[in-house]
């Protein structure tokens, strides 16, 4: 009889894994490096014989691993092929069958988008738990995202489901997004993206901010002063999370999640950039879904082996 399930989270600097017990708990989680060299060859290997290894120092054999599960940083088919990552360096493959073919003693292999996983990861044991549908949006370098609808992942046609941060806010941006488009939300709602933005507000007035006394602004800092009430940082960040609000009242429209989750490291700004966010997507959202919660995600980089395991054992 199985009694565990992994999940293996896949990044463009680590793989993070961690075992779970059939009831959901965490029992161990650990990293390896991702070897993206030689377009990526190495990391499904690299991942197979650290699951082989932490099996055998812990003497569980393969007949009690219900299967495992995969977060891919790129867009996952419901038959399991990844349509390029290019952090990683891989094309067009089948990674259920590739693993499938390199660990033939566990009998499910299940895969995923990363942001996708993420989100699932959340509504299991997370800041959406309780509920069976979410949107999540992901705040870091980008700006991610997650559609987990009655409990199932919904990767799109393309596997490409959850691209939030490329939804266009802005139609008259001159500046390129780094996909190639113009006025994404990840240009203004990013780490990289509200820094951007504050540059922008500050040129634009002589507003006076401690903001102006630094070398080098970051995202933190845009968040840290906004919460102590300094009046120009919490005009920045009040931007972004209009910005945000605006997505969200597009994508309520189109899938009508339970609740909206925000996550990321920029999800630690807390509850001045989600009520920021709250109060300008009441304006925006169509009044049948104007009600939806918007909440932070609580599994912060565990999220992802939280979904993946949430693969296998949901």
């Amino acid at each position: 009889m199985s009694s565990y399930a992994i999940g293996v989270d896949i990044g463009g600097t680590s793989v993070k894994l961690g075992l779970f017990s059939n009831e959901g708990t965490l029992l161990e989680k650990w990293e390896i490096p991702t070897d993206t060299q030689e377009q990526g060859e190495r990391i499904l290997p690299d991942i197979v014989r650290s699951i082989r290894q932490t099996l055998i120092d812990k003497q569980i054999s393969f007949d009690r691993i219900a299967g495992i599960g995969m977060g891919v940083p790129g867009p996952v088919d419901e038959t399991g092929v990844v349509r390029k990552c290019v952090n990683l360096g891989w094309g067009v493959f089948n990674i259920k069958d590739r693993m499938t073919q390199l660990l033939p003693e566990i009998p499910t292999i299940a895969a995923g988008n990363d942001a996708n996983v993420a989100t699932l990861g959340e509504l299991w044991q997370g800041g959406g738990k309780g509920h069976d549908s979410a949107v999540m949006f992901t705040l870091g370098t980008g700006v991610g995202g997650g559609v987990v609808l009655k409990g199932t992942v919904v990767p799109g046609f393309n596997g490409a489901a959850g691209e939030v941060g490329h939804i266009t806010v802005e139609p008259l941006e001159t500046e390129p997004c780094s996909c190639g488009k113009r006025g994404c939300l990840e240009q203004y709602a990013s780490a990289n993206g509200i820094v951007r933005l504050a540059k922008h507000m500050l040129a634009q007035c002589d507003t006076p901010s401690r903001l102006r006394a630094l070398d080098r602004i970051t995202a933190k800092d845009i968040c840290d002063l906004a919460r102590d009430g300094e009046s120009m940082s919490a005009a920045i960040l009040d931007r972004c999370a209009d910005y945000l609000a605006l997505a969200m009242s597009y994508v309520s429209c189109t899938v009508d999640p339970q609740i909206f989750l925000v996550g990321g490291g920029m999800s630690r700004a807390g509850s001045v950039l989600i009520n920021a966010i709250a109060a300008h997507y009441r304006k925006y959202a169509f009044h049948a879904c104007a009600q939806t919660p918007i909440s932070e995600a609580k599994l912060g980089n565990d999220a992802g082996i939280f979904g993946c395991a949430a693969l296998i054992l949901t």
